[in-house]
């Protein structure tokens, strides 16, 4: 009965290992490149448990098969840049992965220079324009803290929408998580990804934004991560952000 709780197609069990896309998978299966307990598979649905069976790809071992995709995440520091190289010569994201080794990773979304939290890098570009697609890509939730207080009203209008120069810009929700004499901090989620979204919404209401930083996509939250480190996503990780 475990086992069965625990099998899947082969093709998602190549694909949730990090390895290649699950359509790359089965292509990789379908021309006789995939091996389980050392016999040619060519059915990507073929029922597989992870783990259990010797599973090889042109003769290596799932451990073994280069050019495997990478899925990380990142607690970005304020003051760095999301690109890989700066004309102003200011530091970037991939400052926080000196020394690594990890060849070319791409950021997955964006967070501006001010910005801090949950950053998303992988090498894998089908997975990422899953993470980025506007119809069907993860919410993400970050916490703000605003220079004033604002008030039911304002909250009302931010989830509603509202004209920024002639671009319609909403959240998905807005909500008071505390406040002090003077400012505070609420919880934004969007589902959308716009240019300095919450910064403009925000500045429409002649608020400002003190710090902004993004704590969960989808899922996955940030946690414990330390400023300035990074992580690999596990398999069950990667799946549920591309709603697998």
């Amino acid at each position: 009965m475990a086992d069965a709780a625990r099998r899947m197609g082969l093709a998602r069990v190549l694909s949730k290992r990090g390895l290649c896309s699950r359509t790359q998978a089965a292509e990789w299966i379908r021309s006789g490149r995939v091996r389980v307990d050392g016999r040619v598979v060519r059915d990507p649905e073929f029922p597989t448990v992870a783990g259990k069976h010797r599973i090889a790809v042109d003769g290596r071992g799932l451990d073994e098969v280069p050019g495997a995709r990478l899925h990380l995440m990142l607690n970005k520091p304020r003051g760095l840049v999301t690109t890989l190289r700066d004309e102003q010569g200011r530091d970037t994201v991939y400052r926080c992965f000196d020394g690594a080794g990890l060849g070319f990773i791409a950021p997955v979304g964006r967070l501006d220079k001010a910005s801090e939290g949950l950053l998303l890098f992988t090498n894998d570009p089908e997975w990422a324009a899953r993470i980025t697609s506007p119809d069907a890509g993860p919410d993400k939730t970050y916490h703000v803290q605003a220079d004033c207080i604002p008030d039911a009203a304002m909250l009302a209008t931010m989830q509603a929408g509202i004209d920024v120069e002639g671009e319609w810009l909403r959240a998905k929700s807005v909500v008071v998580l505390r406040t002090g004499e003077k400012n505070a901090w609420l919880e934004v989620v969007l589902d959308e990804g716009r240019n300095r979204q919450i910064r403009r919404l925000l500045a429409a209401f002649g608020i400002g934004v003190l710090r902004l930083v993004r704590i969960a996509i989808g899922p996955l939250r940030l946690g414990a991560l330390a400023k300035g480190q990074w992580r690999a996503l596990t398999a069950e990780e990667v799946a549920a952000l591309a709603g697998e």
